[in-house]
C-alpha cells in the first residue's frame, strides 16, 4: 500500500479528468460568436459548440421574454469544419479509453489494498490505466487546440440559411468548454504520469507469478 500513493492519487486525478473530458463535450460554447446582425440573433452571442449552434432570439415571443433557438449538426452537414468533425470523434475516444483507463486502476488499486501480493495482478493494471489515460488526454488535447487555433484566427464556417447564422462573426472567442477541457488534458497526462511511475516492490515475501 506504501508504494501506491501515487497510483490513489492518479485515480483521483484520472477521475476528475474523465468527467471534465464528459463536459466539455457537452457544453455547447466552444466558440462564442459576437454578430452584428440582431434581428433573428438578439443578443448579438451565438454559441457554437461540437454538436449544435445555439443563440438567443425574441422574436415570437411575448415582450420581455427570450427563447433559445439551437440548431444540432447532423453527420452528413458538410458544411462542418474539420476541426469539429475530429472534437466529436477524439472526444468520444477520450471518454471511452479515459473510463478503461479508470477500471484499470480500479482493478489494481482494489487488489493492493486487499493485500494480493501477485506482480501480475498490480503492476500490468497500473501500465495500461496508465497509457489509457495519456491516450486520452491527448484525445481531447487535439480538438482543444485545434478549436482554440480557429477561434484565435476568427475563422468562419458556412452555415446553412435555415441557421440564421452568419458565415463570420464581427469577432469569436473562446468559450468556457475549452478551458474545461484543457484542465481535463492536464488531469489525464498527470494521472498517466503518476500510474506508469508504479514499482512492483521487490521483498522476500513478495509472491511472484
Amino acid at each position: 500500500v506504501s508504494t501506491s500513493h501515487l497510483q490513489l492519487a492518479a485515480f483521483v486525478l484520472g477521475t476528475v479528468g474523465w468527467i471534465l473530458c464528459t463536459i466539455s463535450m457537452g457544453i455547447v460554447d466552444w466558440r462564442v460568436w459576437h454578430v452584428n446582425n440582431t434581428t433573428i440573433i438578439s443578443s448579438g452571442i451565438a454559441w457554437v459548440g461540437i454538436w449544435k449552434v445555439c443563440f438567443i432570439s425574441y422574436l415570437h415571443v411575448s415582450p420581455g421574454y427570450r427563447e433559445q433557438f439551437c440548431h444540432k449538426f447532423s453527420g452528413y452537414d458538410s458544411f462542418i469544419p474539420r476541426e469539429i468533425y475530429a472534437a466529436q470523434g477524439l472526444l468520444l475516444i477520450a471518454m471511452f479509453t479515459g473510463l478503461l483507463g479508470l477500471a484499470a486502476t480500479i482493478f489494481a488499486l482494489r487488489n493492493v489494498y486487499m493485500g494480493i501480493t501477485h506482480k501480475i495482478l498490480i503492476a500490468p493494471f497500473f501500465l495500461v490505466g496508465g497509457f489509457f489515460y495519456i491516450f486520452a488526454g491527448l484525445c481531447v488535447l487535439i480538438p482543444v487546440s485545434w478549436n482554440f487555433y480557429s477561434v484565435t484566427h476568427n475563422q468562419s464556417i458556412a452555415f446553412p440559411p435555415s441557421y440564421y447564422m452568419p458565415s463570420s462573426p464581427a469577432a469569436q472567442e473562446a468559450g468556457a468548454a475549452i478551458p474545461v477541457g484543457i484542465m481535463a488534458v492536464i488531469l489525464l497526462l498527470l494521472s498517466g504520469t503518476f500510474s506508469l511511475s508504479y514499482r512492483f516492490p521487490m521483498t522476500a515475501n513478495t509472491i511472484m507469478k
